[in-house]
């Protein structure tokens, strides 16, 4: 294999030229690294080289000046903005449509376009023929159809745009005189500026010779070609006429332009290439089921690499970096040394994570009475990463629990500043124009605690030296004010972009690049990952505020143009390869199928590549094993814990409704809870799911008809009721503080969300009032009560009580019957189909809630042994409040259960089975064999379901 680029340095010097008096002008410096070793290769003497330098560089040096930074541009964009708009926006509204402008104005100069006919209201063309007078009939057309379909808008819109459109021409032709006094410009301006001034420019010191180029832009092309034409500058191209003679191929788009060029056309070779049409054989497809499995593939096609062959003669290209670490993760043992070009996104360092999350805690911190407070989320988040817990790993985990414990929404400042650690740096409330210094205090104090840590040190010496860049710029425009939600979302943006260098040797090892980075490159093996449609070549559109005809008549790039450079940038690595592996996804993305690139179609056609080879990674999945723990002497030692002691606190470990409904559905999850003591993740709750639901609204009605102290009853009848119908929403926003644990006195703001379900709760209470009313007087016996009981139990350790425990909701008596009413807020079924069917696991209709209520009834009967009154279980399910035929109370063959003690017996046998079975040493703990109930499971993780 023989690369351009050094077959191009070959040609070179045999011209016969002194290679000191050549300036060699390449599109990027990758290539000039590899020209400039080619060129050494072929040397066999001391000799002056060639200056090698980049297209832009030409550029530059001819303008003079270098680009100023893009975020200075858009300041002095905007500066220009408020003087021409009546009512501008703040900056932080205008910044990111400004940088599509300032890509507009770039596309412009760069493509030489008349700025001010652009942005002129074009819609009477014939008042511009004469303007227009350089363009074709076609391009006429374009701007012709643009503007008559605009015509077609209602009038309000034509006037929204045509004002718009009025701004930027005055915009562009401002800008460009602001930036001239100031001595800044951007880089199309320096473009033009060449272009347009060619008649200036001075023979040369040096003979140029352009290499590799493919697709110029107008300033390039009308630069080039006039060191062509009045200097003799000499143009090397890269190019196969399987796509140059093809005028369907979009690759060679620009070339067969450059070819009908008077000047450009002399300079390509009589005889041009075809390499690709004799490469079928050399080509390999291969088709894979999942993305990240293409790095499996790549491991194994490494893997035939042999230790002979110089490394650097092959190359792995990556469309996308996110497979640049599972690619490197599969590299055989045999790859010795890389080069990759690609570096490493800092959006995915933990580092770029913590700044982020600090933002958040500065975008959601509030002052309410002198004090500061955060948003808990951001907090509890920030206190997750390892460099919190570096500093104080046990003040973290206390502030973590004392959040969650006390259900803190706003966190106050002096909780979380401890001093003289990093959490006094973080946790501390900074106003946007502070947020550079803020930040780089944080960076400071973490580069000094990891020193030790090279890489974590290169994060944030990046992310340090760009926050300083920034600082310059912002402290620069003071005027202009910064919005915390800016500073953020800007942050975001710059950050993403900024990339990690790998250290290495650039021309030694295996080569691992992006797309655009193997421009005029030639490799021996290509190995190209992700030639999938919407990747190679990427999809999308171009961002412009310029419309797409306006675009296209104007000579401006539009889609057809990326794609053609992508085209040229895929078939070109074929040239002069003599190993091509080419791997694409097969799985879906987001509901749509994957389909191969159109390039790899267009090559089956018409060169007869072979047919894709389907690879299938093969994946050995472990099954899940079942769980099985028996109950040994140490399980066992722990189920006595809930057995009823002798001694005062008899009841220190009791079994609920809900643990004995969760030994139904699951074994293994029981144990888990209440044996094995693994509770659920607590968290601090902000939103109104169902169980905070019921906690308010049980505590709101606690409120209402609490009995008063000293007083073992309370009658309610109802002028009772209509006395209490006004003090609802107190009682309800008495719940919600002693939820959210706030005083009485103390401010507390409700959320958006808070305020809705407040006006809910209300009129839920109001309507169980006003069902109360309805039903006749009734005395109130306990509220929110605590029982606790205990049943016998034959084990073999003799003759035991099982405690047991639970709050009943509302106990009252009507017309004799006492009434243990539960409060619901699901759509629970009060239907029992026998009491048999509560105690049955395999049943998958069990009726949970009326279990519950009947354990209740046994707890009611166990405190008071001597009531004779009938004991009637009930579910009061609050969705069905508004239904006319509503009824609380449990029914069994259709008639309502009047009197628990008449099913006690059952009902307690049922219960002491269950409860044997539990203590049953030759019951082991097991996984239910309903997978359905694993869904929600919080122990779902540890079983592997």
């Amino acid at each position: 294999m023989n690369p351009f680029l050094k077959e191009t340095a070959q040609k070179i010097l045999e011209s016969g030229r002194d290679l000191k008096e050549i300036t060699v002008v390449l599109p990027n410096r990758r290539a000039g690294l590899f020209f400039t070793r080619y060129m050494g290769e072929l040397i066999d003497e001391p000799v002056w080289m060639p200056e090698v330098i980049t297209i832009e560089q030409l550029f530059y040096r001819l303008a003079g000046n270098t680009p100023a930074d893009e975020l200075s541009l858009i300041f002095e964009l905007y500066e220009l903005y408020r003087q021409i708009q009546t009512e501008p926006e703040d900056f932080d509204r205008f910044y990111f449509w400004g940088e599509l402008i300032l890509k507009d104005f770039n596309d412009l100069d760069q493509f030489l376009a008349p700025a001010k006919t652009v942005y002129t209201n074009l819609a009477e063309i014939k008042e511009f023929e004469s303007d227009l007078s350089y363009l074709s009939e076609e391009q006429k057309e374009l701007i012709s159809q643009f503007w008559k379909a605009f015509e077609r808008q209602n009038a309000s819109e034509q006037e929204r745009f045509l004002r718009f459109w009025q701004i930027l021409a005055q915009l562009y032709e401002g800008f460009h005189a602001r930036l001239r006094t100031a001595s800044l410009a951007y880089s199309g301006q320096l473009y033009r500026q060449v272009a347009e001034n060619t008649d200036l420019i001075t023979k040369p010191e040096k003979h140029l010779v352009f290499v590799g180029f493919n697709a110029f832009t107008l300033t390039e092309e009308k630069l080039i070609k006039h060191f062509v034409k009045e200097f003799g500058a000499e143009i090397y191209w890269d190019v196969d006429a399987y796509y140059l003679h093809d005028r369907l191929q979009e690759a060679g788009l620009f070339f067969r332009d450059y070819q009908k060029d008077p000047v450009l056309g002399k300079t390509f070779p009589e005889e041009i290439p075809a390499e690709i049409s004799q490469k079928a054989a050399l080509i390999h497809t291969h088709a894979i089921p999942l993305k990240t499995n293409q790095a499996n593939l790549v491991g194994k096609l490494l893997e035939k690499v042999g230790t002979e062959e110089a490394l650097e003669e092959t190359v792995i290209i990556l469309p996308d970096e996110q497979l640049l670490f599972p690619v490197l993760h599969t590299l055989p043992e045999t790859i010795s040394k890389l080069n990759v070009t690609m570096g490493y996104p800092i959006r995915n360092a933990p580092i770029y994570a913590f700044l982020d999350a600090v933002l958040d805690l500065q975008r959601y911190a509030k002052w309410r009475n002198g004090q500061v407070f955060f948003y808990h989320k951001p907090v509890i988040d920030l206190l997750s990463f390892s460099y919190l817990k570096a500093s104080d790993s046990e003040f973290a985990k206390e502030i973590s629990e004392k959040i969650k414990l006390d259900n803190l929404l706003d966190v106050p400042v002096e909780v979380l500043a401890k001093e003289g650690t990093l959490f006094q740096l973080v946790f501390r409330k900074v106003e946007p124009q502070d947020l550079f210094d803020y930040l780089g205090e944080i960076i400071q104090y973490l580069a000094q605690e990891l020193k030790e840590d090279v890489i974590q040190r290169s994060y944030l010496y990046q992310a340090f030296k760009q926050l300083n860049r920034l600082k310059e710029v912002f402290q620069t425009n003071q005027d202009k004010g910064l919005k915390m939600d800016f500073v953020l979302k800007l942050f975001r943006q710059i950050f993403r972009e900024l990339k990690l260098p790998f250290e290495g040797e650039p021309l030694q090892g295996l080569q691992i690049m992006g797309v655009l980075e193997s421009r005029n490159l030639d490799f021996r093996r290509v190995i190209i990952c992700d030639v999938n449609e919407g990747s190679f070549p990427p999809g999308g559109g171009i961002n412009s505020m310029i419309p797409f005809n306006l675009r296209r008549a104007f000579g401006l790039p539009v889609q057809e143009q990326n794609d053609a450079i992508y085209a040229y940038t895929f078939y070109r690595l074929l040239h002069r390869a003599e190993e091509v592996h080419l791997i694409y996804t097969t799985a879906a993305d987001q509901g749509k199928a994957n389909e191969v690139s159109r390039f790899v179609q267009q090559m089956q056609a018409e060169l007869h590549v072979p047919k894709p080879e389907t690879v299938m990674i093969p994946v050995q999945l472990t099954p899940g094993k079942e769980i099985t723990l028996e109950k040994t002497p140490e399980i066992l030692q722990r189920l006595a814990s809930y057995v009823k002691k002798e001694e005062e606190d008899s009841y220190a470990k009791s079994f609920s409704a809900s643990a004995l409904s969760m030994y139904l559905d699951c074994r293994l999850r029981f144990y888990f809870r209440y044996v094995a003591g693994l509770k659920e993740k607590e968290e601090v709750v902000s939103e109104i799911d169902p169980m905070t639901f019921g906690t308010l609204l049980h505590s709101a009605l606690e409120f209402l008809y609490e009995v008063e102290e000293g007083k073992s009853h309370r009658d309610i009848d109802s002028h009772t009721i209509d006395r209490l119908l006004p003090q609802v929403p107190e009682a309800v926003d008495k719940a919600i503080r002693k939820f959210y644990k706030k005083e009485a006195g103390e401010e507390f703001e409700l959320s958006g969300q808070l305020v809705i379900a407040r006006e809910v709760f209300i009129k839920y209470v109001k309507e169980i009032l006003s069902y109360d009313q309805k039903n006749g007087p009734f005395r109130v016996i306990g509220l929110e009560k605590e029982y606790q009981a205990g049943i016998p139990l034959e084990t073999s350790q003799g003759r035991v009580e099982i405690a047991l425990k639970g709050v009943i909701d509302r106990m009252d008596i009507k017309d004799g019957v006492v009434r243990l009413l539960d409060y619901k807020t699901g759509k629970d079924n009060k239907t029992v189909r026998s009491i048999a069917s509560l105690f049955d696991r395999e049943d998958d209709k069990r009726n949970k809630a009326a279990m519950q209520t009947l354990l209740y009834a046994y707890f009611y009967q166990y405190e008071h042994r001597a009531n004779q009154l009938p004991l009637k279980p009930g579910i009061f399910n609050i969705k069905e409040i508004y239904n006319p035929q509503f009824s609380p109370f449990l029914v069994m063959d259709k008639e309502e259960i009047s009197d628990y003690r008449d099913f006690a017996a059952e009902f307690e046998s049922g219960l002491s089975g269950l409860l044997a079975e539990i203590f049953n040493p030759e019951v082991p703990f097991d996984q239910t064999e309903d997978e359905k109930k694993c869904t929600f499971c919080a122990y779902k993780e540890i079983c592997g379901r």
